[in-house]
């Protein structure tokens, strides 16, 4: 055990005692509550005596006097972190009923009882068995009890207690909210307040000194400093700059027990930000800028940049521009990138190398926010020079208007001079400049420039009523001395055409109008106006009159209203549409222009019938000669319908007349004109059936009856007998001569060509096969010559089989055939 452990215990063991002596002396009572004696600011483990009272139960009517339990005891304490090898006394349980004899068990109950408390049953003796810690748990409340060991019976009511644990300095301080984060303005003065830091220790701030911090600093000195008491941190160093320094890294220390030795103790780390303060004036890197600049650049084009350096963060940096000085301050402006904070001449008017070749521009840049504090270190501003050159560039010809507009009467003779356009080269070389009309301006070629002066001319007559402006370009060529093309320019040129009294009036609208045949003499039938391509003069205005071989006319009369308007009137009355239904009255129109113009306009005037209120019923005359309730249209209808209708009938009648009717009724297919091949060459000599073609035809023929097809058949002949020649026969040109008579005077034979395949060849023939299929690719030594005695039939074949030089023709051995 520690010196500093055995001191503590004899002070407790000395207060025990005294402790007793006090309490046997003042004979001090306690109710059934446990009281805690107070006068000390430390506790000890003591005595605790139990007294023994008896409840008595009266009867009905008795005074009933309440039992009474009393505690004589001194507050429990026990040391925490106590690591000695026995258990600790914490105190001792002891009743007044209780002899020594051992009679009396006591028992212990309540937080930590039989694990952390124990006591002894027969002397009441409590101890400690564990280590306690006090931060974990600083008191417990137990519950004492004395009852009779024999019966278990309860000699005292249980009563509560508490045994506090004692603190010793076994925590360190900790900073629960490290590392800490603070910022502090720049130039800032000593003294200022960065932030406070606090540290927290777990030990018992009632008892001695185990929780009592001071705070100090181990680094950060000496730009910081930390009240020891408060843990109050604050700058110790002035005008601390952040574009020298901007981060510090600062340790705090707080030590218990009052900071003495011995005490235990805890660090943090506090990050220190200098924050800017708007404490340097921006400043421009050059005192002259040189830039320049073509002659040929449009205002708002960039001519160059430019920037002041500012040490400042965000809006203490911000630098603001302007042109306070300068022959070109007219010619150039300057803006601001917003991203990169540069300052941006641009041309705001186009400049002449020929004119001025160089400018000088003052440039100055400010802060726009200014700190009070900081006003005496200025001026914050600076100044720079900016010298801006103007190059040369090859420029196009420059007209000396910015547009033309001419005007040219139409009708004018081809080659009339409209107008002059003129463009010069600004250019100190001053070359000569060329003229010319771009053909998609004038497409129809009504113009043309000369090339050297641009004089304007037309090509041919221009006529205003088609096209009144006439909008083209011309084109100005620059041409240098070695005949080569540089930049052309354009300028537009506006023709106007003057209008010329070229045309002569006519009536403005329909030349025909509708009267009823009983208009009385003098009504106004119709008010005719007229109109004129030509442009109207301001007071110039339309005559009317009638064309004079009908001026004396007595059905119809004119009056001018001279207002560009006359009225048609009728002069006699009975006029009858059926007599005659429509007039035609010529007008003379003038214009009275410069020339004057005329023209004489026919004014149709149609005669209808009318009703009682003039209301026009029919302007035709035709319904009074046809039937009623039939008009032309229908009747024209009409007759359209029976004409095609006639046309119809004899188109079939014709298309009937050309058809041809079939040979065979009653077959609907007939191929004609075929070689129909059959691949069996019957059975030799012996073989005289032939393959009729008729029966293959037509089936019927098989049953003995094979009609013909060009004729009607009405009776039904019996096929004749046909002979047959010996199977043992040779003459072949009877069978064949045979066979034609049959079929000759068989009328139900078809008299078209086609092809007889006879089958007689038989079996063991000196002729072998009559086709001529493979003579052609293969050679024969057989001689043929026989087949001259066949008959003039078979000539044919013996010309061509008889001798190796021929000719085979298909088509003539067919014919021949």
């Amino acid at each position: 055990m520690t010196r500093h452990g055995l001191g503590l215990l004899t002070a407790f063991l000395v207060l025990l005692g005294v402790s007793a002596l006090c309490s046997a002396a003042l004979g001090i009572q306690r109710g059934s509550g446990a009281l805690e004696q107070r006068g000390h600011r430390h506790r000890h483990p003591g005595h605790m005596s139990l007294h023994r009272h008896r409840q008595r139960t009266g009867k009905e009517g008795q005074v009933l006097h309440r039992s009474k339990r009393g505690w004589v005891w001194n507050q429990f304490f026990v040391i925490e972190e106590y690591t000695g090898p026995d258990p600790v006394l914490v105190g001792r349980l002891h009743s007044d009923v209780d002899s020594g004899n051992g009679n009396i068990k006591y028992i212990l109950s309540g937080e930590g009882a039989g694990t952390i408390f124990v006591i002894d049953d027969k002397t009441g003796n409590i101890h400690a068995t564990k280590k306690l810690d006090r931060e974990e748990q600083a008191q417990y409340t137990l519950t004492a009890q004395a009852v009779a060991r024999d019966t278990n019976k309860p000699l005292e009511p249980p009563s509560e207690f508490i045994v506090k644990v004692q603190d010793i300095n076994d925590n360190p301080p900790e900073f629960l909210h490290g590392p800490y984060y603070a910022r502090v303005p720049e130039m800032s003065n000593v003294g200022t307040s960065v932030m406070q830091v606090t540290a927290t220790d777990a030990d018992d701030p009632t008892y001695g000194n185990s929780a009592r911090l001071v705070y100090s600093i181990l680094q950060g000195q000496p730009y910081f400093s930390v009240e020891p008491q408060t843990g109050i941190i604050r700058t110790a160093l002035p005008n601390m700059d952040r574009e020298a320094r901007q981060e510090y890294d600062v340790v705090i220390q707080a030590k218990d027990m009052g900071g003495h030795m011995g005490g235990l103790s805890g660090t943090t780390e506090v990050k220190i930000t200098l924050t800017d303060v708007n404490d340097n004036p921006p400043k421009f890197p050059q005192s002259v800028y040189p830039m320049s600049v073509s002659e040929d650049r449009v205002p708002g084009e960039e001519v160059g940049r430019l920037k002041a350096k500012d040490l400042d963060l965000g809006d203490n940096g911000l630098v603001n521009y302007r042109l306070v000085d300068g022959d070109g301050i007219n010619m150039f402006e300057l803006s601001t990138d917003s991203e990169t904070r540069e300052a941006v001449v641009k041309l705001k008017k186009p400049v002449d190398f020929e004119t001025k070749r160089s400018y000088t521009l003052k440039v100055e840049g400010s802060n726009p926010h200014i700190d009070p504090q900081f006003m005496a270190w200025g001026p914050y501003k600076d100044e720079a020079t900016i010298k801006v050159t103007v190059e040369d560039a090859d420029e196009p010809p420059v007209f000396v208007a910015p547009n033309y507009t001419f005007e040219v009467e139409e009708n004018a003779p081809q080659g009339t001079i409209v107008g002059r356009v003129h463009a010069k080269d600004t250019d100190i070389t001053n070359n000569p400049v060329r003229y010319m009309i771009p053909r998609y301006t004038d497409v129809e070629q009504f113009f043309s420039v000369n090339a050297e002066d641009g004089l304007i001319t037309t090509n041919r007559p221009l006529d205003r009523e088609a096209q009144a402006w006439h909008n083209i370009s011309v084109s100005a060529t620059e041409i240098d001395s070695l005949g080569g093309h540089h930049q052309d320019t354009k300028v537009r040129v506006n023709i106007k055409v003057k209008d010329v009294n070229d045309n002569a009036p006519e009536f403005a609208a329909n030349n025909e109008i509708l009267m009823c045949e009983s208009a009385a003499p003098g009504k106004v039938i119709e008010t005719v106006s007229a109109v004129d391509k030509d442009e109207m003069a301001h007071r110039q205005h339309f005559t009317f009159s009638l064309a004079p071989e009908v001026a004396h006319n007595h059905n119809f009369s004119l009056r001018d209203n001279r207002d560009s308007t006359a009225s048609i009137f009728v002069v006699r009355k009975g006029l009858n549409r059926q007599t005659q239904d429509v007039y035609h009255l010529p007008i003379e129109i003038n214009d009275n222009g410069f020339p004057a113009l005329s023209s004489t306009n026919t004014l149709t005037i149609r005669v209808c019938s009318c009703d009682s209120k003039d209301v026009i019923q029919s302007c035709n005359v035709l319904p009074y000669v046809l039937p009623a309730g039939l008009s032309t249209g229908a009747l024209i209808a009409i007759l359209a319908c029976i004409v095609i209708l006639l046309a119809i009938v004899v188109l079939f009648v014709a298309l009937r007349r050309q058809k041809k009717e079939p040979l065979i009724l009653f077959e609907e297919e007939d191929i004609r004109e075929n070689i129909i091949t059959y691949d069996d060459e019957g059975g030799g000599e012996e073989d005289t059936e032939a393959f009729d073609i008729a029966t293959l035809q037509n089936p019927d023929g098989a049953n003995g009856f094979l009609p013909r097809k060009d004729i009607k058949p009405e009776l039904q002949f019996p096929r004749p007998g046909m002979g047959r020649p010996a199977a043992n026969s040779v003459d072949v040109d009877d069978f064949i001569k045979t066979r034609i008579a049959e079929a000759d005077s068989d009328p139900t034979a078809p008299p078209y060509d086609s092809i007889q395949i006879y089958g007689y060849e038989g079996r063991g023939s000196l002729a072998g096969s009559l086709s001529s299929l493979e003579s052609v690719t293969t050679e024969s030594d057989l001689d043929y010559d026989y087949l001259q005695s066949w008959g003039p039939r078979f000539k044919r074949l013996a010309d061509l089989y008889g001798t190796k030089d021929c000719c085979v023709n298909d088509g003539d051995d067919d014919e021949d055939s």
